[in-house]
């Protein structure tokens, strides 16, 4: 598999960050060489991507006994754990194991600690440099794929060689891409997907537009969208969709928001000023301000956990902050000049936040104190300015294979057979666009947080491609997922983990002379666990759903509703039927209902069972309507109280064919929440 050609003479730099003394607030990058490499030829294994997940793959891969190589497009390893993200997301620290976990414990020894899961940007990056550097890995920088001739093929399908846009050609027997973007599975012709799916395609309830459940992070005030208030004829303000939104649960190619996760301290000896940048825009702030009048005078970001030497990771929170929305969807298919745009973009506009939180008069006082008091940290990027050289790329594109990731793995209602790691993250995204409503307001569109589930396995199928597209790579990072059930698996300690799955099951598919494909799941596994992966869950089950198969007779889910008012999808509270439930958010009583109309096939008496999770605040005095063949009755349901089996029984009606068939949920004059979950229609005889 040697690629044709000469080979451009080309070394690795491997560098390694020296840390200032304690007190000391010297700049830091790493900027110590250590080791000069040749580049050669041809690997075993050729990593694109210097992800977290890229490292992960390429140690395990040298673990193995084989060459490797990582090729990173910029000028920095770990991605968005060394560009930001000290303050890891994971969801179940206990899910986490093998290489992922042993970057945290090299981390904690830093700081004199067991494991440290906050910490600085350029700490986690030395680390990722020794792990490197331990493995005798070399690395090339600042190398991008040619997007237009970069990927060349054998006839069956496999790969054979990548050729960077310098003319840098290396061939593999085994590719991986450990990339954000996915460029290497897109230029191999392997299938993927952009933006939202539809809830039907994977019959997910999380998926698609999400105006109802858009409930975090969103306007509290009214806020009017116009450049000329109150006169649409004028336009809307940047940043706003002036079009249709879309419907609830319908499919768009829209992509949640990206970021820059900033890393800022409040001692002063360390800080330098929020600076002005040269594209300034004050209009593209004309909102945000607009809401501080309103009254909103909410901190529009979020502090987080404090990381060592009084940093944090900073993130974007409520209705106007570091999320750039809607100026991120050409980002995914993006060639290399429209990416590097879209970045400068995102600099410009959060570089202009900031400023414009920290000066403008017409900022919330207490809005302009708390912006003063937190500024970017000098002894971080310090080759970017101190502002981080990675963007938080959330979303861009997923791999189609075999086995598609999807809300019913994240709840329990799926669970794959052949487990590569574990996900425990909150499934969870970020606003995807700005909207006006009916009655001429803004209000953001896109953010889904749905949670209280165990960690649940990740499928090995999910980080292969369709073997009829590609014999030879592996995908860790954009892995085949839905939108949503994405939203949990992106998680920086669970791409580590897929890293290190992939790079073992490449040394297999090597060993073996078999596409990836093929290889020995049983052997896969074994090697895993040797290595310690975590790949089952023995902890507390939590979240996870009553199937509707297990149900006799007839069952409609809360997706089977009609509902009048909005409701609130959730998954916080065990024993629910099926994927989740809704409730009425304990508002606007009198205005909500939930209407259940079975088709009746079979003429004869039925026990009519609701199904609620029980808890102290929900309502006692829920109002249930049974209409059927007898007339209506009405019934009332204490929602604290649990029942057999997870279902309250209405009653027993008679119910025939083409005549009326429905049960109606309502919250007038409830004292709490009114949960809508599920009714089971069982035939009087059965049991």
């Amino acid at each position: 598999m040697t690629p044709r050609g000469l080979l451009p003479t080309f070394s690795c730099l491997l560098l390694v960050a020296v840390a200032a003394p304690s007190g000391a607030f010297a700049a830091i990058e790493p900027k110590v060489a250590i080791e000069r490499q040749a580049v050669q030829p041809a690997y075993d294994v050729v990593v694109y991507g210097g992800t977290s997940g890229g490292v992960a793959a390429a140690v395990q891969v040298s673990r193995s006994g084989l060459s490797v190589l990582v090729i990173e497009p910029s000028k920095h390893i770990g991605g968005l754990s060394s560009g930001g993200l000290g303050a890891t997301d994971i969801g179940n620290k206990a899910a986490i194991g093998g290489i992922s976990r042993d970057f945290y414990r090299r981390l904690g020894k830093k700081y004199g600690e067991e494991e440290a899961w906050t910490f600085e940007p350029h700490m986690a990056e030395t680390v990722f440099h020794e792990m490197l550097f331990e493995a005798k890995v070399p690395v090339v920088l600042e190398e991008r794929l040619d997007l237009k001739n970069g990927v060349a093929k054998n006839e069956d399908g496999s790969i054979v060689s990548i050729t960077m846009e310098s003319g840098l050609k290396i061939g593999g027997k085994v590719f991986i891409d450990a990339s954000y973007e996915g460029d290497l599975l897109a230029k191999a012709g392997v299938s993927y997907h952009v933006g939202r799916e539809a809830n039907a395609v994977y019959g997910e309830t999380l998926n698609g537009v999400q105006k109802a459940n858009s409930r975090n992070h969103q306007f509290v005030k009214r806020v009017d969208p116009y450049i000329e208030p109150g006169n649409p004829e004028s336009g809307v303000l940047p940043g706003i969709n002036p079009g249709d939104p879309g419907e609830d649960g319908a499919g768009d190619k829209r992509v949640q928001a990206y970021c820059f996760r900033m890393c800022t301290t409040d001692v002063k000896e360390n800080q330098i000023e929020w600076e002005k940048p040269e594209n300034y825009d004050p209009r593209r702030f004309e909102l945000m301000l607009r809401n501080f009048e309103a009254g909103d005078h909410r901190i529009p970001f979020l502090v987080g956990r404090m990381m060592p030497n009084r940093k944090t990771d900073t993130n974007n929170r409520h209705a106007f902050s570091t999320d750039n929305i809607g100026m991120n969807y050409d980002y995914p298919d993006g060639d290399h000049a429209t990416r590097a745009k879209i970045v400068q973009d995102h600099y410009d506009y959060q570089k202009g936040l900031m400023w414009t939180l920290a000066n403008d008069p017409r900022v919330a006082p207490n809005v302009r104190e708390y912006v003063h008091k937190w500024k970017p940290a000098k002894d971080e990027f310090v080759d970017n300015k101190h502002w981080p050289h990675q963007l938080y790329v959330r979303e861009a594109r997923r791999m189609i294979s075999d086995y598609v990731m999807t809300q019913h793995d994240c709840q329990g209602g799926k669970r794959a057979e052949d487990p590569v790691g574990l996900a425990a993250y909150t499934m969870d995204s970020h606003n995807v666009q700005r909207h006006v409503t009916a009655d001429g307001a803004v209000r953001n569109e896109g953010n889904v947080e749905v949670g209280g589930f165990s960690p649940y396995p990740i499928s090995y199928r999910s980080i292969v491609p369709k073997r009829s597209e590609c014999g030879n790579l592996l995908a860790p990072v954009c892995l085949s997922s839905s939108h949503i059930a994405f939203g949990s698996i992106r998680m920086e300690p669970v791409f580590m983990v897929l890293g290190q799955s992939a790079g073992s099951a490449a040394a297999l598919a090597i060993a073996g002379n078999v596409v990836v494909q093929e290889i020995d799941y049983k052997r896969l596994r074994e090697r895993l666990e040797q290595d310690g992966q975590v790949l089952e869950w023995t902890g507390e089950r939590r979240g996870a759903g009553v199937p509707l198969q297990d149900l006799k007779g007839i069952v409609l889910d809360d997706g089977d509703a009609r509902f009048t008012g909005e409701w609130v999808r959730s998954a916080s509270t065990a024993g629910y039927v099926g994927e989740g439930y809704r409730h009425d958010d304990n508002r606007a009583k009198g205005e909500k209902s939930a209407e259940f109309a079975p088709k009746i096939e079979r003429a004869g008496r039925y026990e009519v069972r609701i199904a609620h999770t029980p808890n102290a605040n929900r309502a006692a005095n829920v109002p249930v309507a049974v209409e059927s063949a007898e007339g209506t009755v009405s019934v009332t349901v204490d929602q604290r109280r649990a029942a057999p089996n997870g279902l309250h029984s209405l009653g027993t009606f008679r119910f025939e064919p083409g005549k009326p068939a429905r049960v109606t949920i309502g919250n007038r004059g409830t004292n709490g929440y009114v949960i809508v979950d599920a009714l089971q229609f069982l035939p009087f005889e059965e049991e």
